[in-house]
């Protein structure tokens, strides 16, 4: 399984940081954000990485090189503007074809997020939930996010009724069927998963561990905090 980190955003509700640095290398703990992800992939049994990038992504490519750093092989995926989730993995589709050629799933990562879920269990999600495309860590609902995003069926299934909704993590395993005869460009995600929902091909889990959103200064500060109380 490969993994799709999505790096391409603007981070706009982060400026003035993001004005001249890109919001996966703002740093927590003095330790780049999307650093977090790369250094944990390879021990949980991942090789191949694939980063999209856009605003300030030379900054990305310098910083992340070939992967070897991290034991890892890394493809990068660029975008004039960013194209939004959806158009950013619809573009990166052809690197992420397994080592045959073949389409395959493939896990996403959000590069703004910082979590310690353990990443080696994206690759079993293909063979626990065969009847999904589209599989979704849910964790609780944010301050910033107190709606939620999907409910989480006691069968995992997830759907966008009222009750026991949490919120989409940023980490989830896709099939590249979800994106059929769709065309480079915007797109945005939501729609593709409420067509998963309608075809009840959209599941998902919930995780009490360790996850933040880092969309705002105050959020980046927050998690540093976080992590220095955490450590011994």
């Amino acid at each position: 399984m490969k993994v799709m980190i999505l790096a391409a955003g603007k981070g706009e509700r982060m400026r003035p940081l993001t004005e001249v640095t890109p919001k996966p290398l703002l740093k927590i703990g003095g330790k780049a954000l999307i650093d977090y992800h790369l250094e944990r992939l390879a021990p949980a049994g991942f090789s191949d990485v694939v980063i999209n990038c856009a605003w300030l992504g030379a900054q990305i490519i310098d910083h992340v090189g070939d992967g070897s750093q991290f034991g890892l092989r890394v493809q990068f995926s660029p975008e004039p503007e960013p194209l939004e989730t959806a158009g950013g993995i619809i573009r990166a589709l052809p690197l992420l074809k397994n080592s045959r050629g073949d389409e395959d799933f493939f896990a996403v990562i959000n590069a703004d997020v910082f979590t310690d879920y353990p990443f080696e269990k994206l690759r079993n999600i293909p063979q626990q939930f065969p009847q999904s495309l589209v599989h979704l860590i849910m964790v609780d609902n944010p301050p910033q996010h107190s709606a939620g995003d999907f409910s989480l069926e006691k069968n995992g299934l997830l759907s966008d009724t009222q009750t026991n909704r949490f919120t989409y993590s940023g980490i989830s395993v896709m099939h590249p069927q979800l994106f059929n005869g769709l065309v480079d460009g915007k797109h945005t995600m939501k729609p593709f998963l409420l067509e998963a929902i309608a075809k009840q091909q959209l599941t998902g889990e919930h995780y009490a561990g360790v996850w933040q959103d880092i969309g705002t200064p105050e959020r980046l500060q927050a998690a540093s905090a976080s992590l220095s109380q955490r450590q011994p």
